[in-house]
């Protein structure tokens, strides 16, 4: 195997702060490496450091070397050359990677004409061949608006591999996807590596961790705990924090009682029906959902769970089938969870002022930010930052705190822990059923986690993708 990458000590400041320790690594051609780590730990900065593309205010020091040249990560304009031809970059969240206002197979293609240098009509092809590869045929035409969480994700990898760089770096490529499409993205990324490529992967995805075997580096803190050989670390770690990590898998949760009907129900909804582009997502769909109850939608992606939380809302209309909802109970106090919560959030202005702005607009308590933040373990310095700026898992984490000054009644949390470390993931699940069950909030948790929505839910609806619905 030859070095494609290295890095050395490697740290990220914020001012006269460390967010990571000094840290060096290796890629090699052909063998994976995974940065494993929870929400906000620091992984997703260090690859940002090795390849420079840190968010502003924020500063690297260190030393990196790929094709033969020697970079300074405190200069990142010197990676900028690389970007796209040598190294290909997979951000995290695609709704900040892709233009809004761009079919997908028109961002495919730019990869292939404007670094690749293929004539447009070529590029095109290309292009639709790589959605085709993806189970996105029928995308192409698509904003990424129009496109599940799941499918921006697929186009945002299959325009990150456009350029044809060697070194593909996929920070939380499978966030949001079900295990047969994670099952895909990682046969594409292990197929990358296979032709003497170098795969650079940031998550917290256990499974992903274990797929891609190769070479892993666990991140607490900031700093490197435990790294060796993948499959020797998972099987016996040696740090209790891994152990942990481990074990907050959702297939190890107790399973809970299921909470009997109390009261009048917070929304009904009687064989709702809905279809997207002439294809039936599902149908013969009947709700009732009580007071503090939980109610867990399943399926594979683009098989309408979204669509079916939105109809409840009265965000998307149904083919057939009506709901309805506790009267005299203010529509605002029926809230959504989105999947994607860079698209939930104005990206010009601070977290802080979006939440005064909300406290402002609806007359709310400001002293109940501060016992939020704690709760979801939010430190309070992330409100003077942008969306972009912090981590997806702590801005999924300030979109709950968002909710919840609201006090819903029904909230429909759509993937509320793609982005979640497996630890994260389990504190954040138990503090929404915590929610539900003590305010009497109904509560809907839609999953690609099986698992997941098995040890949560009181009762469960489980899509295929072609038009059937089924209770379980």
């Amino acid at each position: 195997m030859s070095l494609l990458l290295s890095a050395t000590d490697i740290s990220v400041h914020a001012g006269g702060r460390m967010l990571v320790s000094p840290t060096s690594l290796a890629l090699q051609a052909g063998c994976p490496l995974t940065i494993l780590g929870e929400t906000g730990s620091g992984k997703s900065l260090l690859a940002q450091a090795v390849i420079g593309t840190l968010p502003g205010g924020l500063s690297a020091r260190g030393q990196v070397r790929v094709s033969g040249q020697v970079l300074d990560a405190a200069r990142p304009g010197g990676f900028r050359p690389l970007w796209g031809r040598t190294l290909g970059v997979l951000p995290q969240e695609p709704w900040l990677a892709l233009d809004p206002l761009m079919p997908a197979k028109a961002q495919v293609a730019e990869g292939h004409a404007l670094v690749q240098g293929d004539p447009w009509g070529q590029a095109h092809m290309a292009a639709q061949d790589d959605l085709d590869q993806l189970g996105l045929a029928q995308a192409g035409d698509r904003r990424p608006g129009q496109l599940s969480g799941g499918m921006a994700q697929r186009v945002a990898f299959a325009a990150a591999r456009a350029g044809g760089a060697r070194i593909l770096i996929a920070d939380e490529p499978t966030k949001g996807l079900d295990a047969d499409r994670r099952d895909e993205i990682c046969a594409l990324l292990l197929a990358g590596a296979a032709r003497d490529g170098g795969l650079l992967t940031i998550t917290h995805d256990l499974a992903l961790a274990r797929q891609l075997g190769g070479d892993l580096m666990v991140v607490l803190g900031g700093r490197v705990i435990e790294q060796g050989p993948a499959a020797q670390i998972l099987s016996a770690p040696g740090h209790d924090y891994t152990r942990a990590l481990i074990a907050a898998d959702p297939a190890r949760w107790p399973r809970q009682t299921p909470r009997p009907a109390q009261g009048a129900p917070v929304l009904q909804a009687s064989d709702l029906s809905a279809s997207r582009g002439g294809r039936v997502l599902f149908s013969g769909v009947h709700i009732a959902l009580h007071p503090g109850q939980i109610l867990g939608v399943t399926g594979p992606s683009g098989c309408g769970k979204s669509t079916l939380g939105d109809t409840l809302l009265g965000l998307a209309r149904p083919d057939a089938g009506h709901v309805t909802r506790a009267p005299g109970v203010a529509a605002v106090r029926y809230q959504k969870l989105y999947q994607d919560p860079p698209s939930a959030f104005p990206r010009a202005v601070t977290l802080g002022r979006a939440l005064s702005d909300l406290v402002a607009r609806h007359r709310l308590d400001p002293s109940r930010i501060a016992p939020l933040l704690e709760w979801l373990r939010l430190a309070p310095g992330l409100l003077t930052r942008r969306p972009s700026d912090v981590s997806g898992g702590e801005l999924q984490r300030l979109a709950l705190l968002r909710v919840l000054l609201l006090d819903p009644v029904f909230l429909f949390a759509d993937e509320p822990t793609s982005r979640l470390d497996l630890i994260t993931q389990a504190e954040v699940t138990r503090l929404m059923t915590a929610i539900a069950r003590e305010t009497g909030m109904g509560l809907m948790i839609v999953s690609h986690d099986a698992e997941l929505i098995a040890r949560t839910c009181d009762s469960t609806i489980a899509l295929d993708g072609g038009g059937m619905a089924r209770a379980a």
